[in-house]
């Protein structure tokens, strides 16, 4: 559970981004708003961040995003600018880890528990002599 005021807390990153000298750079298809500052005292390069669409997890970050946030580019993704997105890339999925909606291989506990017979092709590593 957050804190009331702890770095992470909703209430920290909206003060934050409300008093400081915040550009707003963009929007991601998610609905993610990306944010650039000056750099913090002793840093060089810009602070960059964002606040998420519902709840913060940094696997809705699109790649594209990602690479400007990690000053990879300076480049700022937009959706009529050429993108490193592929045809072949699925859609972003969130981590089903730890919900009803894992993936359970057969033979998994929670899946009636019952392995498949081993099927005797199996044979031990010897170290030669």
């Amino acid at each position: 559970m957050f804190k009331l005021l702890g770095v992470l807390s909703p209430a920290h990153i909206s003060l934050f981004t409300l008093t400081k000298r915040k550009k707003k750079i963009g929007i991601d298809c998610l609905g993610n708003k990306y944010y650039e500052a000056a750099p913090r005292k002793g840093y060089k390069r810009p602070r960059r961040w964002v606040i998420y669409k519902g709840a913060p997890e940094a696997s809705n970050v699109p790649p594209e995003w990602h690479g400007w946030l990690h000053h990879q580019t300076d480049i700022v993704p937009s959706e009529d600018g050429e993108s490193c997105r592929r045809p072949w890339q699925k859609p972003h999925q969130p981590n089903l880890t730890g919900t009803t909606a894992a993936y359970r291989p057969p033979g998994h506990i929670l899946q009636g528990g019952q392995r498949d017979k081993a099927t005797g092709d199996y044979e031990a590593w010897m170290p030669s002599d």
